[in-house]
């Protein structure tokens, strides 16, 4: 009960704070705050998580919605949303018939800080306006900026004083109380205000009527299907992307492992109930989970206590969120949407890896420039780019011998001291080989060969766990040019899959047994044998 009630305080004005994000009505987020977190909680794998809506999908579901509702007709945009949000359960559901739980993992760690960024950056811009208490005509984000700069002298300072009031609750109570309801404080105290103060008539705007009761049943519109169905999969990945994420981030070890597949089913109903009722698209929360683990939360008990706040919220407490001022609603926005942009964590990418860095880069500013939705797009490019990459270039060692040892191990700086064989080089490459990395493997060992001039070479697959019918080709090509300039190619290492393609192809028996050795250290034996003139080498020249 007061993991739920805690919860709901500050879910419940954040969800609906997102509503306006998305450009909707502020009783849509009481929607998604009530029917997503009732069925998830029901249904869902993670013991502890929160769902409803997200500013990344916010800003997401908005964008879609924006195209395919251009003049914000109110009875045509409460369609819309149940249709997107329907559309959005679906995938998920058709992804868990297809077993794609494994998608969540498509979009690098490095990418998605960038992408959320992006997402990040774009939400706190949106929401500048209404802190202002002026109005912009959206052209894309740079025009954006340039446009609320040029409106800053129009700025109502009334509604300014209304938004710093709001980030002096909001930020004070977060660093002395942390997870505590200061959503619900700065929500409270800015209703009291407007209503004692009048601020709608000194000219803040207000939210306005909200429809009281129990959320009436809403049927999506088949005819905006094809229109939506883009928008749809992106906000499904990112919903289940973020789902995941944040119900393995707050799992305990003694809590039962998240199960992708079941969390697809989940978070699709979620979506599809949810639309009935007019909720938008959904996903779990980082930071309203965050707040149910940190008071005691256990189970999806408290889930359910919050919706049921959710649910007496509508019921009773609608007339009075009607008084909330929308510049109170763009701080929560802001506030808990900051988060996104995580300078620290750009940091630490880069410290580790600069290529991961410029991934991060190249996805926040997809997000900037085309949009996003098609920064959804840039991002998946970005990563599949990224896969592509590492995979195109694994690692090739030359292998030598720890002088004084039968140890085997790569050359390197390090062990400038290491034994070669003069006229044997022995190569391992690490990683699976197949058409999109094995032009660039077969190139490095013919320079490696060009450059030692070797009588054989021994190419060491110990580390090589499958190789594909097109690598099989350009090794079976290689070796024989290789023989025709004077160069054995020896084979050892073979795991048993690569052993069960070799001999498929019969270059076993091309190669006969004399070239098929066990391991590294055996080709070294067998080569020693042959060439016993062929010692070691002194060092690694």
């Amino acid at each position: 009960m007061v993991a739920g009630l805690t919860a709901a305080a500050v879910v419940l004005p954040k969800a609906m704070a997102y509503a306006t994000v998305a450009g909707l009505p502020v009783a849509v987020g009481l929607y998604t705050a009530f029917i997503p977190m009732l069925i998830y909680a029901l249904l869902g794998a993670s013991r502890v998580l929160s769902v409803s809506s997200t500013a990344t999908l916010a800003i997401l579901a908005g964008t879609q919605l924006g195209l395919a509702v251009p003049d914000s007709d109110p009875g045509r945009l409460v369609t819309a949303t149940a249709t997107l949000a329907a559309l959005v359960g679906a995938m998920l559901l058709l992804a868990r018939l297809l077993r794609l739980g494994f998608v969540a993992n498509f979009i690098s760690t490095p990418v998605l800080t960038g992408f959320k960024a992006g997402i990040g950056l774009v939400v706190v811009l949106d929401q500048l306006p209404k802190l202002l208490g002026v109005h912009i005509t959206k052209q894309g984000f740079f025009a954006d900026v340039l446009n609320v700069v040029h409106h800053i002298p129009d700025t109502s300072l009334m509604t300014l004083g209304v938004a710093l009031a709001t980030f002096a609750v909001l930020i004070g109570m977060e660093r002395l109380w942390p997870h505590s309801p200061a959503p619900l404080v700065a929500v409270g105290g800015s209703i009291a205000a407007s209503w004692f103060f009048g601020l709608k008539a000194l000219g803040v705007s207000t939210v306005g009527l909200i429809p009281q009761g129990f959320p009436s049943l809403t049927l999506p519109d088949l005819s905006l299907v094809e229109q939506l169905v883009p928008g749809a999969l992106g906000i499904a990945l990112m919903s289940f992307t973020e789902t995941i994420a944040a119900g393995r981030a707050f799992a305990l070890p003694r809590d039962p492992p998240i199960n992708a597949n079941r969390e697809l089913v989940a978070t699709g109903l979620a979506n599809i109930g949810g639309a009935l009722l007019g909720a938008m698209p959904a996903g779990g929360g980082t930071s309203q989970t965050a707040v149910v683990r940190s008071v005691g939360g256990q189970s999806q008990k408290a889930s359910l206590v919050t919706a049921g706040a959710a649910l007496a919220t509508m019921l009773f407490l609608a007339p009075l969120l009607g008084l909330m001022p929308h510049a109170t609603l763009a701080a929560v926005v802001i506030v808990y949407s900051v988060g996104l942009i995580q300078p620290a964590e750009f940091r630490a990418i880069l410290k580790v890896r600069s290529m991961e860095f410029r991934w991060a880069l190249i996805a926040c500013l997809g997000v900037l420039v085309f949009g996003t939705l098609k920064g959804i797009v840039v991002a998946i490019i970005v990563s599949m780019i990224g896969l592509a990459s590492q995979t195109a270039h694994p690692r090739i060692s030359v292998i030598g011998r720890k002088r004084g040892s039968d140890e085997l191990r790569p050359l390197s700086p390090e062990h400038t001291d290491d034994e070669t064989f003069d006229g044997l080089l022995v190569v391992r490459p690490e990683g699976r080989l197949f058409f999109v990395n094995v032009q660039n493997v077969a190139e490095r060992i013919g320079a490696l060969v060009r450059q030692h001039q070797p009588r054989v070479l021994a190419l060491d697959l110990s580390r090589v766990p499958d190789i594909e019918y097109s690598a099989l080709q350009t090794l079976m090509e290689d070796e024989q040019r290789l023989t025709e300039q004077g160069t054995e190619v020896w084979l050892a290492g073979l795991n048993p899959g690569v052993k069960e393609t070799v001999q498929h192809a019969g270059f076993d028996k091309r190669l006969g047994r004399e070239r098929l050795l066990f391991n590294a250290r055996a080709a070294v034996e067998h080569y020693q044998a042959l060439y016993p003139k062929g010692g070691a080498a002194s060092g690694q020249g």
